[in-house]
């Protein structure tokens, strides 16, 4: 299966980071090349640097990006793009993107184990290597399983789907994403099972991210990002679900923060100054036109901070 991932938000995103054609930018999270090549394409004499965790990523990103002379691909993941940029000369930066998710092609090749649409082995692991999803739902116990759903899942049925599945294990291990999706149906209350959309969704979700560990990683690759970058520069985050958001509007609002002494202070105390400043103070969703066009796109969220 070719690695095709149309990214959301595509020219929204390109045109936030004022790309100049002496510029380094780097593309956290590559996957399969499109802001790569988007970036590459408005570069003359600068340089990109495309990372993914992914080697299926890697490779089509390689592939796509062979006869530009700017680009240089590396395997990792973008919570360590400060190492690998500077080890590659390639810092200050000028621009930094990052696209937070799973992509297209992880969800819909059915071999990674990401979609509870097709019968795969339980894998969910983006980097391929390191705890899978299926050593997660045979190893940790009952209250671990439920504190990740309702943590990662926001799932209020994280309980009873967690006592479920360690239930359905006592008679055999369970290995592929069909069987999971099965268990949960059967964890869920009839009224759940009657709503649109599939009760495993938010299981799933959790399973993935704690696999992951996408938001720890995040908040890291947060930090690193705009650690390298210079003044002036831009860091773009895509979003698509509430608790990455919720981080990367927390930690952006703390970047762009000034003065904390209290408001019948005089005069500032506290000497604190903002380190950014943010372009679009809501973020950017999708436009209408989008969402018809691809549906998942429904829950991402733009958000774009300038260095000062």
């Amino acid at each position: 299966m070719e690695f095709l991932h149309k990214p959301v938000l595509f020219d929204e995103t390109i045109e936030s980071l004022n790309i100049h054609p002496d510029g380094v930018y780097i593309d956290g999270t590559a996957g399969g090349g499109g802001h790569s090549q988007a970036i590459a394409d408005r570069l003359t004499t600068g340089r990109l640097l495309s990372i993914d965790q992914d080697p299926d990523a890697v490779k089509a990103v390689t592939e796509r990006l062979k006869s530009y002379r700017c680009s240089t691909v590396y395997q990792a993941n973008f919570s360590e793009m400060a190492e690998v940029a500077a080890s590659l000369k390639l810092v200050p930066a000028d621009g930094v993107l990052l696209d937070i998710g799973v992509s297209s092609y992880q969800l819909d090749n059915p071999e990674r184990g990401f979609s509870y649409h097709s019968d795969a082995p339980l894998d969910m692991r983006m980097s391929q290597t390191g705890v899978s999803a299926a050593d997660l739902v045979n190893g940790l116990s009952w209250q671990e399983l439920a504190q990740i759903i309702s943590r990662y899942g926001e799932d209020r049925n994280a309980r009873g789907i967690a006592k479920g599945i360690v239930k359905a294990r006592e008679q055999k291990p369970i290995q592929t994403t069909l069987e999971l999706a099965e268990i949960i149906k059967e964890s869920v209350p009839a009224a759940v099972r009657r709503e649109q959309g599939h009760p495993a969704r938010k299981t799933f979700q959790a399973l993935r991210i704690a696999v992951n560990g996408e938001l720890d990683r995040l908040s890291e690759g947060l930090d690193a990002a705009f650690s390298i970058l210079k003044p002036g520069g831009r860091l773009a985050v895509i979003t698509f679900h509430s608790l990455e958001d919720r981080i990367v509007k927390q930690r952006m609002a703390s970047w762009c923060t000034g003065c904390t002494c209290p408001p019948d202070f005089p005069v500032c105390v506290c000497g604190k100054k903002p380190k950014a400043e943010l372009l679009y103070k809501k973020g950017l969703a999708p436009g209408e036109a989008e969402l018809k066009e691809n549906p998942r796109s429904r829950s991402a969220r733009l958000r774009v901070c300038i260095k000062l």
